[in-house]
């Protein structure tokens, strides 16, 4: 007994040290109260709609079971593309477990389409995501599935009951939960990611225009799996080969994605902004104006290295990423070159361009000057200031430059901008070449400086 007793004391007494190591306790206060709100609200609903409601008849035991071992098979059968897909992903993830839970949203009542989706989410994180997604952030991920279930399911019993969905009278019922359940699942989750990180792209809080497509595409089939249900459950088969080809060419998309995106920065990779840079000149004709190339270096980014460490210096090349791509459009083609340098195409400039060129590189420029990054170390906040940027320009005319030249042009007038001080802008002129036989190696210079000898 003394020894039961010793140990039940000692459980009682690490138990509250345990919860308080968890770690939900890490995130911000601005972000934890909303997070646990949405769990407590999930958990509760469901409760009260599980005690309010009559005990499930022998049919929708069944369809659940089925809905619950599909999503386990699916699951298990994509566990290795999920696994690749979770690794690649930034920012909103859109998983394809959507197709069982909105169909148990559709074909059950709202506290058992619930549960059918706490399993399948469970076992997705245990087989794939566990290892990159901590506990709590699972947690909160399928407390706004279940709340996306329970909105979406209850919609559907005011429009007369998910038996009467498949009718072409209550086509609209359907159309209206797809909506609310893909609105109330994104928007909580864009939710979280826009209190934690302030300063993040659209894009990563609501996933980019094709992650919604597919999340959209991912809802239309666990409607036809609901109705197929409602036919005939084994009609539900034939909705796991088209899901497992999705799956895999999604993979794909992404891993292009990948291969041509720079790991520290996120920006386009040298050669994927090459490729994409030529396209856009070859599309590009004379009524689209003149296109300009800015080339971008850094100033004594070694120090930074020298001084802080590689860490310290990775994060600094992220925020002046983040800062360049705040000073050009959407549409622009903005790279990292690799070490400290960038690279920027810029189409459909205005006038001759010069002017507009030059005023985004010195937008570019100030903006970097006045950068402070915050990084954290064991000895508490680091700032790192005083970061300065060289910019060399090109203005190519619309009726013709490749980019070649338009890279050879600005890359002079970078190292003008270097041999001037650092910290300026130089706007790179091509020598006329009335003699080009006397002339074959002429070089282009920059604005303000001396043309180069040449014999």
């Amino acid at each position: 007994m003394g020894s039961e007793g010793a140990t039940e004391a000692g459980s009682s007494r690490a138990h509250p040290i345990a919860v308080r190591r968890w770690a939900i306790w890490s995130l911000p206060t601005r972000l934890l109260a909303p997070v646990l709100l949405v769990e407590a609200t999930s958990a509760a609903l469901v409760v009260l709609g599980l005690l309010g409601q009559a005990p499930p008849t022998p049919a929708q035991l069944q369809v659940a079971g089925v809905l619950c071992l599909l999503g386990i098979a699916h699951t298990e059968v994509a566990v290795g593309v999920e696994r690749v897909r979770r690794r690649v992903t930034e920012g909103n993830h859109v998983d394809l477990s959507s197709v069982w839970t909105f169909a148990a949203a559709v074909a059950l009542p709202a506290s058992y389409a619930a549960l059918v989706a706490v399993i399948v989410h469970c076992h997705l994180w245990w087989r794939a995501w566990r290892l990159r997604v901590p506990l709590y952030r699972q947690v909160f991920s399928s407390a706004t599935v279940v709340l996306a279930c329970l909105a979406s399911a209850t919609v559907l019993e005011r429009a007369g009951g998910p038996a009467e969905v498949g009718s072409n009278r209550q086509l609209w019922a359907l159309a209206l939960a797809l909506l609310v359940y893909t609105t109330v699942n994104s928007c909580l989750v864009a939710g979280a990611i826009a209190v934690s990180t302030p300063q993040a792209e659209l894009s990563k809080v609501f996933a980019p225009w094709d992650e919604n497509v597919l999340e959209i595409a991912t809802l239309c089939l666990g409607a036809i799996t609901a109705i197929a249900l409602g036919i005939n459950p084994w009609l539900v088969l034939l909705v796991l080969p088209p899901l497992l080809v999705l799956h895999r060419a999604v993979l794909v998309r992404q891993l292009e994605e990948a291969a041509s995106t720079d790991g520290k920065t996120g920006l386009l990779n040298a050669a994927a902004w090459h490729a994409q840079a030529e396209r856009a000149l070859r599309r590009s004709n004379r009524h689209d104006g003149p296109r300009g190339v800015l080339v971008l270096d850094l100033d004594h980014f070694k120090a930074v290295n020298d001084t802080h460490g590689h860490l310290a210096g990775d994060q600094v090349l992220a925020a002046v990423a983040d800062a360049m791509r705040t000073e050009v459009r959407d549409r622009d083609l903005v790279g990292r070159f690799g070490g400290e340098e960038f690279v920027v195409l810029l189409a459909g400039l205005e006038g001759s361009g010069t002017v507009e060129l030059e005023a985004v590189a010195e937008r570019i420029r100030r903006r970097v000057a006045n950068l402070r990054v915050e990084i954290p170390t064991p000895d508490g906040p680091l700032t790192v200031a005083g970061l300065t940027v060289s910019v060399g320009v090109a203005v190519s005319p619309a009726e013709g430059g490749d980019l070649r030249t338009l890279l050879q042009i600005a890359d002079t007038a970078l190292y003008a901008a270097k041999r001037a001080g650092r910290n300026v802008v130089r706007l790179g002129l091509a020598l006329p070449s009335p003699h080009p036989a006397q002339h074959p190696t002429q070089l282009p210079t920059a604005a303000g400086d001396p043309p180069a000898a040449t014999g």
